[in-house]
């Protein structure tokens, strides 16, 4: 979240997409309450479902699930054209002035120039800024249609970038943003999403009036989740809200943002420590075969500032070296020196895709021969379950660390697994007893990026470990081995830093103080003249070095534990400012800021755009910035210096543009077509999926197709009566909803001949799943590009282990039997929300 869940309260307006709130976020949705009936605030909720979240709306708009950009980008078309957008902060704050390079091309034809046929991938040169000065008044001679030059544009973004403060020149960002977007008419908003164009037109004057004649003072917030990151779009829905949100000016203020509601706590912590395999923690880029030392390194991942010469750029991430050396001696303490790069050479250089989808196919085809799944049931959360599990019997051997025995760590007993074929099974499978979360100790992150430290309720029962118990017992076994026995390379495991009071056992305290850093040596401030001595605790990232005299296991999470103590337990309830900021309140990164971008909160000159909910401003007199929240700029930077607000960027500034390697499939969002649809794509027909999206091509991956009978939208979603696939085993949670059930429209039931409470058969072209129908006015027909559609939706939570299914009151099947092994090109989430089926009674 850019913001945080209180802040919902400060807001005018709510865009509630990709997400059910009151059902999945109970807790964060009270705010969006609160803003109603403290603000009078209006609620928009579009959604394939008429959901609790539906029914506290002032608007409802039902979609086809995956068609989200269509939408998006419809009232991106018409705050456009209805001049509702916040000109002077999008002239200053964004790219939209900035000019990009001749030969740059949209896709009208559904393909960005650069596309390779062959290979199914971009060449991203001509994704980039021209290079120059002010071109204000050159707008009237330059040709957008001019193809590109022989010579390829280099890799980078150029240092002085061209611009157009009037917004005229054809191939500023604006005037592309435009072009891109008027396409997206109210005909053609209701031809792909199947929303009528009267409602369309409804909510998009609702949305945009926040910018009605010019009005600065309001602010509006995108509410979203998973329903959103689970497409093969996924990644750019996310970029179209950033994009409307930029153009309303909504962004850096209070009541505004682009809210992600995350499933559960962990989601954002696994993220900011690099549990996925293309970051270090803090969000660093990983090594690659070429960055064959720590220069080459540094070199590639460090920005340089991209900007109007006359513009300013605090380019933050231009301290890379100093995050990265500081993240080296964490891993690698004394045995990191300047002679030795820092260890850099002990880093694995990731050659190839790692992600979830990945794994499990390299297993299915024999490549990965074991795996450790701790609290991931990975048979019934990941894509096509069946080819997962599949791919487990492959496996030479599985340890999974759980509470309960689930799905995963008994594949085995699938459905259609005959006793004579489990003899069959060779995979070696340990079950390790796992502690709950209440069960230890540690913080815990949330949506608003809050760190939140919590003591355990209770101790483990029986054989039950830590899961820090379990892993160093591993690491140190594997130590024990290297030790006697050597190794090709031994050095990144034998000299790993593992100087934990009790190395079996490692204290939550004391690697919350390991991961927010400490000085290896005496630091001063040359500015206040400030000393940390040696060995204490650092008071955030702005101390640390790249020259080895700091360690920090990651440098958003510095000043989480500092010499004051754990500052992510503090539990102030204080809000002078009565905007929900409680800056006692735990600890959020970076630096314990609440709203990420909050100069965008004040005009050019520093001035609040709404006095009456100030976060941040510029002292004249004092002559830095100041307020009720921290600063997340540099404080002593003047309005006249001209710096943006978005100091994350090379540019300073947001971008509606993503310029080169920022995006796989695009520098703008196109709407696509998911890779299972009931129509082609309106706007390009003979382009109809995200062409960038890897197909798998096993035995097991099939793909459904109108013609072959699959006809229906299916998408999936989660109840507030279960979590995950835990509670099937808590008999309370069962007694709420004790079986799986199929939400179907009215519509459908007749047709078909189905009554509420039958069985009914769901497939896809990879399996199939059984339960009871849920007949419902909750889901209605719609037209589609003049087709009749219907869409279906089914609850995640059930399988085939659970109190229910033990005693054989279901038909033990998992619905991600039914989605399809295909990701989003960016961030290699599954297409989990918009696939297609068929139904008939079971």
């Amino acid at each position: 979240m850019t913001n945080g869940y209180i802040d919902i309260k400060n807001t005018d307006m709510m865009l509630i997409m990709g997400g059910n709130p009151a059902e999945n976020h109970p807790c964060g949705f009270k705010w969006a309450i609160e803003a109603k009936r403290t603000r009078n605030a209006k609620m928009i909720v579009v959604d394939p479902r008429f959901t609790r979240t539906a029914a506290t709306a002032d608007l409802f708009l039902q979609i086809r699930a995956g068609t989200d950009i269509a939408f998006l980008g419809g009232l991106v078309n018409y705050a456009i054209q209805n001049n509702r957008i916040a000109k002077e902060y999008l002239t200053h704050y964004t790219n939209a002035a900035f000019v990009v390079q001749e030969g740059f091309k949209l896709p009208e034809d559904g393909l960005y120039s650069g596309f390779d046929q062959a290979t199914q991938v971009y060449d991203r040169s001509t994704w980039n800024y021209q290079e120059g000065g002010d071109m204000s008044h050159r707008a009237a001679d330059a040709d957008p249609e001019k193809p590109a030059t022989a010579a390829k544009a280099p890799a980078m973004l150029p240092p002085n970038v061209a611009y157009d403060l009037t917004l005229q020149h054809p191939r500023c960002v604006f005037q592309l943003l435009r072009k891109q977007y008027s396409r997206y008419t109210p005909e053609m908003v209701e031809r792909i999403t199947g929303i009528s164009k009267a409602e369309f037109l409804k909510a998009a004057d609702l949305y945009t009036s926040i910018r009605k004649d010019g009005d600065m003072k309001k602010a509006a917030t995108v509410i979203y989740a998973v329903g959103w990151t689970q497409h093969t779009f996924g990644t750019q829905i996310i970029r179209t809200a950033a994009i409307l949100q930029l153009l309303l000016g909504n962004v850096g203020r209070a009541g505004g943002g682009v809210n992600a509601l995350r499933g559960h706590s962990n989601i954002q912590g696994a993220t900011d420590m690099g549990g996925v395999f293309d970051i270090w923690p803090g969000y660093l880029k990983v090594p690659i075969p070429t960055d064959v030392d720590s220069k080459i390194y540094l070199e590639r991942t460090t920005p340089k500032a991209s900007k109007p010469a006359v513009w300013d750029s605090f380019n933050y991430w231009s301290n890379t070296p100093k995050f990265a050396v500081s993240f080296l001696k964490a891993m690698y303490g004394d045995a990191a020196k300047k002679e030795n790069d820092w260890a850099f050479h002990y880093m694995p250089k990731v050659e190839r895709n790692y992600s979830w989808t990945e794994i499990w196919d390299n297993m299915y085809r024999g490549s990965v021969k074991g795996m450790f799944a701790f609290g991931m049931n990975g048979v019934a959360i990941g894509p096509n379950t069946q080819k997962n599990i599949e791919a487990l019997k492959r496996a030479d051997w599985l340890v999974v660390g759980e509470i309960y025995p689930d799905e995963t760590s008994e594949f085995w007993k699938s459905p259609g697994i005959s006793r004579e074929e489990m003899k069959n099974i060779k995979t070696t499978v340990y079950r390790l007893a796992c502690a709950g979360f209440a069960e230890k100790d540690g913080s815990m992150t949330n949506s608003a990026r809050w760190l939140q430290w919590k003591d355990a309720a209770l101790p483990p029962p029986g054989q039950a470990r830590l899961d820090q118990d379990i892993i160093a017992q591993i690491f140190l076994r594997v130590r024990d081995l290297y030790q006697k026995e050597g190794g090709k390379f031994p050095d990144p495991i034998l000299k790993l830093t593992w100087s934990y009071t009790i190395p079996t056992s490692p204290s939550l305290a004391e690697l919350a103080r390991e991961i927010n850093g400490r000085a290896l040596a005496d630091l001063t401030d040359p500015a206040t003249k400030q000393v940390i001595k040696a060995g204490q605790q650092l008071p955030g990232f702005s101390w640390l070095r790249d020259d080895g005299t700091t360690s920090c296991g990651n440098w958003i999470y510095s000043g989480c534990w500092t010499e004051a103590g754990p500052q992510l337990a503090r539990r102030g309830t204080e809000d002078p400012s009565d905007l929900g900021i409680y800056q006692n309140w735990a600890w959020s990164w970076p630096a314990n800021r609440r709203v990420l971008y909050n100069r965008a909160s004040c005009d050019p000159s520093g001035k609040p755009w709404d006095p009456e909910r100030r976060q941040v401003w510029w002292n004249e007199s004092a002559q830095r910035w100041v307020g009720n929240d921290v600063p997340d700029f540099k404080v002593d930077s003047s309005p006249k210096e001209h710096m943006g607000p978005f100091i994350m960027n090379a540019e300073g500034v947001g971008r509606i543009f993503g310029p080169l390697a920022a995006f796989a499939d695009g520098p703008f969002p196109e709407h696509y077509e998911p890779i299972e649809s009931p129509v082609r794509n309106p706007l390009h027909p003979d382009q109809s999926n995200n062409p960038v999206v890897k197909k798998f091509g096993t035995p097991a991956d099939k793909y459904g197709t109108p013609s072959e009978g699959f006809n229906i939208v299916c998408t999936t979603y989660r109840l507030t009566e279960h979590y995950h696939y835990w509670t099937k085993n808590n008999p309370m949670n069962v007694q709420l909803i004790p079986e799986p059930f199929v939400e179907i429209p009215v519509e459908l039931a007749e047709e078909m001949g189905i009554k509420g409470g039958e069985k009914v058969k769901v497939t896809s072209a990879r399996s199939y799943y059984i339960a009871k129908a849920f007949v419902t006015r909750r889901i209605k027909p719609m037209t589609i590009d003049g087709k009749k559609v219907y869409q279906i939706g089914i609850p995640i939570h059930q399988g085939y282990r659970g109190i229910q299914e033990d005693e054989g009151k279901n038909a033990k099947t998992v619905v991600n039997r039914l989605t399809p092994t295909v990701v989003d090109p960016n961030a290699y989430t599954p297409e989990f929300k918009g696939f297609l089926v068929k139904i008939e009674k079971a």
